[in-house]
């Protein structure tokens, strides 16, 4: 229990988010991701070494670059325990507004 509560503390993070959002569409750079996302390279640094010590990113060189990537299967081992808590009866679909 405390571990899931511990990683949705680490995405409680706005600029977090993002970049997994930016993540979800192909690996990246530090640089592109400080471009994409308007904040200088230091911060995107620091929040990706929050990510990567919770698991939810891993990272790959090539070259000179490092390449940030999602480790997919701890976000759905999270997604599984948000549905499990979630009782809007959403379950995967779109939730119906009434």
């Amino acid at each position: 229990m405390k571990e899931a509560a511990e990683l949705f503390k680490i995405l409680s993070v706005d600029k977090r988010i993002e970049i997994v959002e930016l993540l979800k569409k192909e690996a990246r750079s530090v640089n592109a991701m400080a471009e994409a996302l308007g904040i200088t390279q230091s911060a995107v640094s620091q929040h990706l070494r929050v990510l990567k010590a919770a698991g939810l990113v891993k990272d790959k060189r090539q070259g000179y670059w490092i390449y940030y990537s999602l480790n997919k299967d701890v976000l759905e081992k999270c997604r599984q325990r948000l549905n499990r808590i979630c009782t809007c009866g959403c379950l995967g679909g779109q939730v119906k507004l009434r």
